[in-house]
């Protein structure tokens, strides 16, 4: 991931309502969630829902699929560690065998 890709998801979570949506996605798994049922859980309006989910999507932090008339959400996750990786590329001071174990945990193949 580069720096403007990096920004961009940066700012998309900035929000609290869009930081919510990631993070319930996350939680929600492979499984993902509906637009319905992510406005339902969070107490958000449906329109402000789908102004929020396509923010997510271009930031490359969420992915949808369509399922027939359904379209279901689901989070990122090559976007997500591209985003980790970009924070943690240059730590530990070029000494990459100090930092390497919490790369691993962060970049698992969930």
């Amino acid at each position: 991931m580069d720096r403007i890709k990096a920004l961009a998801a940066f700012s998309a979570l900035s929000q609290p309502t869009r930081l919510d949506v990631f993070r319930l996605l996350v939680k929600a798994g492979e499984t993902g969630m509906s637009a319905g049922d992510i406005s339902d859980t969070l107490g958000v309006r449906q329109n402000t829902m789908s102004a929020n989910l396509s923010v997510l999507t271009q930031a490359g932090l969420i992915r949808n699929e369509r399922h027939g008339r359904s379209i279901r959400y689901y989070a990122d996750m090559d976007g997500t560690r591209g985003l980790l990786g970009f924070l943690l590329e240059d730590c530990c001071g070029g000494r990459p065998e100090h930092c390497q174990p919490i790369i691993n945990d962060i970049l698992c193949a969930c």
